[in-house]
């Protein structure tokens, strides 16, 4: 397993495993309608340069050279962080691939003293995986993200300092 930083040039490879991921995992959790919406809200060119350019950074996960998963997060000062997006393709799902993506970032920011991050609150794979992790639910929160859709989320959060 390698992670490296990605550039806008990676925007393809960032593209494609978001819609391939997105497509098998949240059908179960949301409405084809809505994970078309948010794909197109969240990971076309323009936002995902958008992103990259207001001081999101992405890190994309290879084993065997082939993308694997994908980590986004921004700086929000005085040591702390939020990670906007941390996903592992479906087939590598139980491999230790997104603790070892997570850890590879983050364990290398000296400055960390938390982190946050947003989960649908009926995504109950990836809300026991940041509990293994050491997050917390933090609190509970509702996103209205337009056209009709909303985020029903669960805050959570990971002290570094404790």
């Amino acid at each position: 397993m390698k992670v490296y930083e990605a550039t806008a040039e990676d925007i393809p490879v960032i593209y494609d495993l978001a819609n391939r991921i997105w497509k098998v995992h949240y059908p179960a959790i949301i409405s084809m309608e809505q994970i078309d919406y948010m794909l197109e809200k969240m990971y076309s060119k323009a936002a995902l340069e958008e992103q990259l350019n207001t001081g999101h950074r992405f890190f994309i996960l290879t084993t065997d050279e082939h993308p694997a998963g994908y980590l986004s997060y921004s700086h929000n000062g005085d040591g702390a962080y939020f990670l906007h997006k941390l996903y592992v393709d479906t087939g590598y799902h139980q491999k230790g691939m997104g603790r070892y993506l997570l850890n590879e970032v983050f364990d290398k920011i000296p400055t960390i003293k938390t982190l946050r991050l947003t989960v649908n609150r009926k995504n109950y794979t990836a809300i026991n995986f940041y509990f293994k992790m050491g997050f917390i639910i933090e609190e509970v929160k509702d996103f209205d993200i337009g056209n009709g859709y909303e985020m029903n989320d669960f805050v959570m959060l990971k002290n570094y300092t404790s």
